[in-house]
């Protein structure tokens, strides 16, 4: 059985994380989908909120499974059994980056790949960041965040 990790903050998760999910889905029999802690960033969503957002954002894909895993990516893959990690790229930018993770990982576990997937092109302009701005002035975010999404995350926002 081939077994990818999809890693991410998710903070929150977006149509063009799905897109990737989606395909990577297509490519390897078992993905987990991994809501990590980057401690570079600040978050808006709790670690249980940004699980839940992508468990709704994801339900519909019966070959992906979201978790959450505080630690560090390489050990994660290597417990679950993992030949690959698959990351989503949007522009050189996110590649540069992707790349120098990419290295970081093979050094702790050899045993696993990165695969990168390029976004749809419609999905360039995407980010979790756009997406936080757009709920923190009450913007409609449904374009943006998969069906079923919306509603929960304003419920998060007005609490």
């Amino acid at each position: 059985m081939k077994i990818a990790v999809v890693p991410g903050s998710f903070d929150p998760m977006t149509v063009g994380h799905v897109n990737i999910i989606e395909r990577a889905a297509l490519l390897f029999d078992k993905v987990y989908v991994a809501v990590m802690i980057n401690d570079a960033k600040s978050y808006m969503f709790t670690p249980a909120q940004r699980t839940e957002i992508a468990r709704l954002s994801l339900e519909h894909i019966p070959n992906v499974e979201v978790i959450f895993d505080g630690g560090m990516l390489a050990s994660l893959a290597e417990r679950l059994g993992a030949c690959a990690i698959v990351k989503g790229i949007r522009d050189d930018k996110d590649y540069h980056y992707e790349f120098e993770m990419a290295q970081y990982n093979h050094r702790m576990n050899p045993n696993v790949q990165t695969v990168f997937l390029p976004c749809d092109e419609g999905a360039r302009e995407i980010s979790s960041t756009a997406v936080r701005k757009r709920l923190d002035i009450g913007d409609d975010i449904s374009d943006v965040v998969a069906r079923g999404v919306t509603e929960y995350l304003k419920e998060i926002v007005i609490k």
